[in-house]
């Protein structure tokens, strides 16, 4: 062969190169708003939300004693309707509004049973406590823990927009299967398109899970702009400051040098060329003695370095008792047990007396959410019952 291609060959190369190509096919769930955020105000927002809600999961691993995990977020687009169809319901909605540095709110979305598995933890259990609906409890409980991580991720937005960030307490709603919850009902914004911003959340092998938060498109670009202004404060070059016009002066020629050894003993130097600040040079004083310049006195000590045994790990303090001093407890106090059968139980009427597994003057147990923590005795204060704690159980 001569290595020259034939015609039909040369064709098929040409009919080759002008098919059009396949357009990648765009994923299931992108959405593209009427209304977009530009790549760099995506960027700022992907940045703060990454740094507020890594200093949120510190705080929230203080608080049950976990390790807890938040990767890179994912900011994206989305509508209402598309929202509830991402979400499994129930799922809890937690508002946060901010009241300095800021002005607008925000909407974070928790999955049941994440709400379920933190509060447990916060309220002394392993996590595994989770059966039966959300109660009051826990969504007060779920509220103390966001306000406490949204503190803390404010304090980071403060530090990254160089002025206060301050946020009033979050409240948490709980949105349920038969209930038919409109936009409006929790916050305005969400009636059009709006930024969601998607957090991966990890608790060691209890929880891996999604956090959604959600910003208005004029919010995430107030971030954007304080963002800005505040760099742009930080780059500005600092004012030159006015330099004296230069002043030639002509070099002053020094004296031969003299015998060295005769001048030393004579207690004398040998004539040496004087260096002035502006680079010129001028001679010693022949008549004058050397002088050696004072020594100053100067304290010199060893340098004292702080000892590294105590570590500030918030993940290694066992007891945050603090944070959680708010939430409410039920403390119930339990008379007595039995069993019965069934038909024992069908033949209950008034007047029946049922015979408990505890002596008269016994001391009764003391239960917080169901958990025995104490004993004591039943007393009567004016006309109310009460119970006189007489033993701690640890």
């Amino acid at each position: 062969m001569d290595g020259m291609l034939s015609q039909e060959e040369i064709n098929a190369l040409l009919n080759g190169a002008n098919m059009p190509s396949a357009d990648p096919t765009p994923a299931a769930d992108a959405y593209v708003p009427s209304e977009t955020l530009s790549d760099s105000e995506k960027d700022a927002i992907g940045e703060v939300s990454n740094i507020s809600m890594g200093t949120a999961a510190t705080t929230l691993s203080a608080l049950i004693n976990r390790k807890v995990n938040i990767t890179t977020p994912d900011v994206s687009y989305s509508t209402w309707d598309n929202l509830m169809s991402e979400v499994n319901i129930p799922c809890v909605c937690i508002q946060i509004y901010y009241t300095a540095g800021l002005e607008g709110n925000n909407i974070l979305i928790l999955k049941e049973n994440d709400v379920k598995i933190i509060t447990d933890l916060m309220m002394g259990g392993d996590g595994t406590g989770n059966t039966g609906d959300l109660t009051e409890l826990q969504l007060s409980a779920i509220g103390e823990a966001m306000n406490q991580m949204m503190g803390s991720a404010s304090t980071s937005m403060s530090s990254m927009l160089n002025k206060k960030i301050d946020i009033s307490p979050p409240t948490a709603s709980l949105v349920k299967l038969t209930e038919v919850i409109k936009p409006t009902d929790i916050a305005d914004f969400l009636t059009g398109d709006f930024v969601k911003v998607t957090f991966k959340m990890e608790v060691d092998n209890l929880i891996n899970s999604e956090i959604m938060q959600m910003y208005s498109f004029d919010f995430a670009r107030s971030i954007y702009d304080k963002l800005i202004d505040m760099t742009s404060e930080q780059k500005a070059p600092a004012p030159k400051l006015a330099q004296a016009p230069e002043q030639r002066q002509e070099p002053i020629q020094s004296e031969p040098v003299r015998d060295t050894k005769r001048q030393e003993e004579q207690g004398m130097f040998a004539q040496q060329p004087y260096a002035y600040p502006n680079g010129m040079y001028a001679p010693q004083t022949p008549s004058a003695p050397y002088q050696a310049a004072p020594v100053q006195n100067v304290n010199i000590a060893p340098v004292q370095f702080q000892p590294f045994t105590e570590m500030n790990n918030p993940l290694l303090k066992t007891e945050n008792i603090d944070l959680l001093l708010d939430v409410p407890l039920e403390v119930t106090a339990e008379l007595g047990r039995t069993s019965k059968s069934i038909k024992e139980v069908l033949d209950f009427a008034p007047g029946t007396i049922i015979e408990l597994n505890r002596l008269a003057g016994e001391p009764v147990d003391v239960l917080v959410n169901g958990k025995y923590v104490a004993k004591g005795e039943v007393v009567v204060i004016e006309e109310t019952f009460g119970i006189k704690v007489t033993e701690v159980i640890k």
